[in-house]
């Protein structure tokens, strides 16, 4: 009984999705006026987002970069450090 009742909801909310109509599913970008203020919006919204998406990642780089140069910098090169002698003679 609980199935049935669920099978005919379903069925009920998919008729009602395919026979809405279509027109009020689309922005103006995509059902007609590509020119108007929304789709002029909707794109320097696009734009505004990539921007931020691109200047945070470009952050995280030049942090990473800046860690790669501080570390070389601060490495000791092996052919210019000098080693002490080692003692071959041991005391007990």
């Amino acid at each position: 009984m609980r199935l049935r009742i669920a099978r005919l909801f379903f069925a009920v909310i998919a008729a009602a999705m395919l026979t809405s109509a279509n027109s009020a599913l689309a922005c103006a970008v995509c059902f007609g006026k590509s020119d108007s203020a929304l789709a002029k919006g909707l794109h320097w919204g696009v734009l505004s987002l990539l921007a931020i998406v691109f200047c945070v990642l470009a952050g995280i780089a030049s942090f990473f970069i800046y860690l790669a140069k501080r570390s070389a910098s601060n490495a000791p090169n092996p052919l210019s450090v000098s080693q002490p002698a080692a003692e071959t003679t041991h005391r007990l």
